[in-house]
């Protein structure tokens, strides 16, 4: 899908700049920039990707490494 929006023209110049030297279009350099931005931003799409890595991951048997992860998580703000 082809759309139109507004960029500051540092943010052009430099993507433009960037998009000669890893030749690439700046239409992909853009959709590149996006998916990375969806991926990271996207609160859904971060918590089915962390199920993901999650059922990949085998159980920890060590019960010392179990409980400081768990004090960790504990510590950390969501």
């Amino acid at each position: 899908m082809k759309t139109a929006i507004p960029i500051p023209d540092d943010l052009f110049k430099r993507a433009e700049k960037l998009a000669r030297r890893a030749k690439k279009s700046r239409s992909r350099l853009f959709a590149e920039a996006m998916r990375e931005y969806l991926a990271r931003h996207d609160p859904e799409l971060v918590t089915e990707v962390l199920d993901q890595v999650a059922d990949e991951l085998q159980p920890e048997q060590d019960k010392f490494v179990r409980r400081a992860a768990l004090r960790t998580l504990e510590r950390t703000e969501w």
